[in-house]
């Protein structure tokens, strides 16, 4: 995060604009809409400012910049065509903690303006940290589709009803739970379709009748994906948002992590090699006891909770102690990560089964039924196979597969860090090393890998790219 994301309150404040051209007026208006006390320095005012200057709506200082027209405002714009005039406010500015602003200078800010959703008293903003304000405006639009004019009366709606709603419900999470239920239910449809003062009469008929009695609490057991956020289900998407405390582990990705609720609790349970911050047991001890006390739980995993996740054995511990749940399932890894790569699971003319193993060693071996998984025409797909690489690739070869079986190793696949090596079974052990892989990582064995190159389509980091490598790594 680039820029500390900000709303100030300028009612009534002193805010000061260098600059009197169209660009200047516009941040007047913005200025004006906060209802702030506005003076503009310029000699000359442009058709739209002068007008205000005539109405008595902003302060006019006919003359050029000096440094002592800066004296205390609350903020400082600067909007002239001028770049070492622009540099001196910024640097006057800064050396008097003056919050400031060069149009279309990031580097000279110590804020900026961002594109903007007026729907009072709800506001949206869209920055793009000042590198593309074309882009944040792109993106505003979009949104300003999504955002219908009436959401400002919702707001104004919960506004009036602020004080009574705390006053009824002491505890936050209970006032939560309500303001919830009232914002995306039938009130909230009152208000869009203009029925306002029936969606008075119903919140307050809804308040009088709503039970402040402790909130019953649930477990959402959700499949955060393979690790592009994009991909995460709409259902997922809605349960992260609503949660009150976060339980993940360590394959999900910064990214999907970032969608949950700000304020929700995050504990982090991950379980590397030799590093479990918490036995798996304890884990389900913890949903069982969070559910009771009355929150909304998510349980966040990587790829689909039922693959490899254990997220049976949670569900299995909810159940004997009558904690509810709910189950979104994510799209797995081996699906995801494969279709990334380039490479897909069965074709007719290599494949006719997929197999779904764990390369997890346990005593420094792999215990798989190697004559079930090592069939021709099959592919074969390993979770938590880098460790064991090497052992993974002889026992295969030593039970029937050929050394020149087509083999691939996807590091954070789906992202934008996703980096691809393919190879053969006798040779992605040594390859996987030179490429330094590390978790998390899927490994796909089987005739399909021979498409990779032909069907490629991600193609993240291209500029990573080494030459030496360029038959066996892709990044």
């Amino acid at each position: 995060m680039d820029f500390f994301p900000i709303y100030l309150n300028l009612r009534g404040r002193d805010c000061l604009v260098i600059g009197g051209g169209d660009v200047a007026a516009r941040k007047v208006n913005m200025l004006l809409e906060a209802h702030a006390k506005v003076t503009v320095v310029s000699p000359e005012l442009c058709d739209s400012l002068a007008q205000k200057a005539a109405k008595g709506r902003i302060a006019h200082r006919a003359e050029t910049f000096r440094p002592d027209v800066i004296e205390t405002p609350a903020l400082i714009i600067a909007a002239t065509d001028d770049m070492a005039v622009n540099r001196q406010v910024s640097e006057l500015a800064h050396g008097r903690n003056i919050p400031v602003n060069v149009v279309d200078n990031p580097e000279l800010c110590s804020f900026i303006v961002p594109s903007i959703i007026d729907r009072s008293p709800i506001v949206i903003s869209v920055s793009s940290s000042g590198v593309s304000p074309v882009l944040a405006r792109l993106i505003r639009t979009r949104l300003e589709t999504l955002v219908p004019s009436s959401y400002g009366r919702l707001g104004a709606l919960a506004a009036k009803f602020r004080e009574k709603v705390k006053a009824h419900f002491p505890v936050p999470e209970s006032r939560r739970r309500f303001w919830e239920q009232i914002l995306q239910g039938r009130i909230a449809e009152m208000v869009f379709s203009g029925q306002d003062k029936a969606a008075e009469a119903a919140l307050e008929q809804e308040l009088q009748g709503a039970d402040t009695a402790k909130p019953q609490g649930e477990v959402y057991l959700v499949g955060g994906g393979p690790g592009n956020p994009d991909l995460l289900t709409f259902r997922a998407l809605r349960l992260m948002q609503q949660a009150d405390v976060v339980v993940h582990d360590h394959l999900v990705a910064p990214s999907v992590l970032e969608l949950t609720r700000r304020d929700a609790d995050r504990i982090y349970v991950g379980k590397e090699r030799n590093a479990h911050t918490m036995r798996q047991e304890a884990i389900n001890d913890l949903l069982v006891k969070l559910a009771k006390e009355g929150k909304r739980v998510l349980r966040l995993k990587g790829g689909d909770p039922f693959i490899f996740g254990r997220g049976g054995e949670e569900i299995e511990t909810l159940t004997a102690n009558g904690v509810q749940f709910q189950v979104v399932p994510g799209i797995s890894a081996a699906l995801g990560v494969s279709a990334y790569a380039g490479i897909p699971l069965t074709h007719r003319d290599y494949a006719q089964s997929c197999v779904f193993v764990t390369g997890h060693l346990k005593d420094g071996n792999v215990n798989l039924d190697w004559n079930g998984i090592a069939r021709p025409n099959q592919t074969i797909v390993i979770y938590m196979g880098l460790q064991g690489l090497p052992s993974l690739t002889q026992e295969l070869m030593k039970h029937g597969l050929p050394p020149t079986m087509p083999a691939a190793i996807v590091q954070q696949g789906t992202t934008h860090n996703q980096k691809v090596v393919t190879g053969t079974l006798e040779t992605l052990p040594q390859l996987a090393v030179d490429a330094q892989m590390k978790p998390p990582t899927l490994i796909i064995v089987g005739e399909v890998v021979k498409l990779h190159d032909k069907l490629k389509w991600f193609k993240p980091g291209a500029e990573q790219d080494v030459p030496s490598t360029a038959a066996f790594i892709e990044h």
